[in-house]
């Protein structure tokens, strides 16, 4: 019966966690943080450019969602005039990564001119999601 009970309970968890950690996949959460100067210099060692609105997108060589993002990003930026696309490769940039705080990909930020985060997606951005984060800043 305990074991039973055990089961039980971690299954309840697995479930209130999954369902939490699916919510959050794809929203886009707004944010003002201009970093430290750590965080620009490495921004700007890794090629992001400073005079324009930025898409950064974190991903890997291994990771099967951001091939998704590639699409629904570049399908954003065919739409826009103006924004930049820089995608990093996580295993080549863990400085910057660790820096930003990464913890999962794909992570997406949006980056205003002077490399101000304006937006952070956690998972695959929904199309509409990702356009208003870069009209509305």
């Amino acid at each position: 019966m305990t074991g039973l009970t055990v089961l039980l309970v971690v299954l309840i968890a697995a479930t209130a966690f999954g369902l939490v950690y699916r919510s959050r996949a794809g929203k886009v959460r707004v944010s003002e943080s201009a970093g430290s100067p750590e965080l620009r210099a490495l921004l700007l060692t890794a090629g992001v450019p400073l005079d324009a609105p930025v898409v950064l997108h974190f991903s890997a060589d291994w990771c099967g969602p951001c091939a998704a993002v590639r699409r629904v990003v570049s399908q954003v930026l065919c739409d826009l005039d103006g924004p930049v696309e820089v995608e990093l490769d996580i295993d080549a940039n863990p400085e910057l990564a660790r820096a930003m705080n990464v913890m999962s990909l794909p992570t997406t930020f949006v980056l205003g001119e002077g490399l101000v985060e304006r937006a952070r997606i956690s998972g695959v951005p929904k199309a509409e999601a990702l356009r208003s984060a870069l009209v509305n800043p």
